[in-house]
């Protein structure tokens, strides 16, 4: 029974994301093994993007939830 289960394990992508506001987030984002961040991002699947290990203004290693309609760009670090 529990051998059917596929587990999927976390492949983290690091990012700075810049809100409408004008706020810039840098973090990382849990895409599967066979996505781009870009691809990730443009979906429509999804209303909201987990970011964590986060780091804004005074702020350190927090879990941030973003409407992804507050976002103006990505830029993902290679």
């Amino acid at each position: 029974m529990g051998g059917d289960k596929k587990e999927k394990k976390a492949t983290y992508k690091t990012v700075t994301v810049r809100t409408i506001d004008g706020t810039t987030i840098h973090g990382k984002v849990n895409v599967s093994s066979k996505e781009r961040a870009s691809e990730f991002f443009a979906s429509k699947d999804e209303l909201f993007v987990v970011l964590v290990d986060v780091a804004y203004s005074d702020h350190r290693d927090k879990t941030l939830f973003i409407n992804k309609n507050h976002i103006v760009w990505v830029e993902p670090e290679d």
